[in-house]
């Protein structure tokens, strides 16, 4: 039962079901503690974005209409990522435009589809966070929350209310990580070295900890930190702001830890 009367339905995302629970976990528990009553619908699929993104039409207006089935008749659509919030929220109707019944399904989930920091401190107003964690901490804007969805200023004013974390601004904070979805597999040798010179940039601000709003670049962070033998953790914003960083392991594992 919802507290605030905000019934809201969690997109987990595939990466997330996937490869990462600990953030669906993560979100659950901040927007239940902000009183909103959460659902998991089973049959949630992908949103169609790497489909999208290939120009298969096709296949991303079959996975588009299950999402739209499954979650428009929550008041919120919340999705850990502005990635997959951004292609829901930005292209599902534009992907409808020549039919009318499912194009204004799209634009009416589209206007209640949110990003999860972006739902806490934007339509939710949480100005703050219950978490303790002293360490010091680099940020990465993912490309879809922040140019999609101006998702800037959001994170960083829950990350101040974190007790003991001290927030290290990265000189190109909102520059590529060269994930790019299947960017990556296309182009991998452009995305190595965006992804380094990404690294690089992290790692000058001095941070032990690096945080983000999208697991696909986190996952690249990490696996690139990882294979230069960096002594840094990245994690989901969620499970610092949810104070769960003590019952998860972090996405990267610094050299030389167990």
């Amino acid at each position: 039962m919802s507290e605030n009367g905000k019934n809201v339905g969690l997109f987990v995302t595939c990466l997330v079901d996937l490869f990462r629970p600990s953030v669906a976990f993560a979100a659950v528990k901040l927007m239940s503690d902000a009183g909103c009553g959460i659902c998991v619908p089973e049959r949630q699929t992908c949103c169609g974005q790497p489909a999208f993104n290939s120009g298969d039409r096709d296949d991303t207006k079959k996975m588009a209409k299950m999402v739209i089935e499954e979650f428009e008749h929550f008041d919120y659509l919340v999705a850990p990522s502005g990635s997959c919030a951004g292609m829901i929220k930005k292209h599902y109707p534009e992907l409808f435009k020549d039919d009318a019944d499912w194009h204004k399904r799209a634009l009416d989930l589209s206007r209640k589809t949110y990003e999860l920091v972006s739902f806490l401190t934007d339509v939710l107003k949480v100005d703050k966070v219950k978490a303790v964690l002293d360490r010091k901490a680099t940020y990465h804007d993912s490309c879809s929350g922040l140019r999609e969805l101006g998702i800037k200023d959001q994170p960083r004013k829950l990350m101040k209310s974190v007790e003991g974390l001290d927030l290290l601004e990265a000189e190109q904070a909102e520059r590529c990580c060269g994930f790019g979805g299947t960017f990556c597999l296309k182009y991998s040798d452009i995305s190595t070295r965006i992804t380094d010179d990404k690294c690089d940039d992290l790692m000058k601000t001095g941070a032990d900890l690096v945080l983000g709003g999208d697991l696909g670049c986190l996952m690249n962070i990490a696996g690139r930190m990882t294979r230069r033998g960096e002594t840094v953790e990245v994690r989901h914003i969620a499970e610092v702001l949810a104070d769960m960083t003590d019952e998860v392991a972090p996405i990267s594992q610094p050299k030389g830890a167990s």
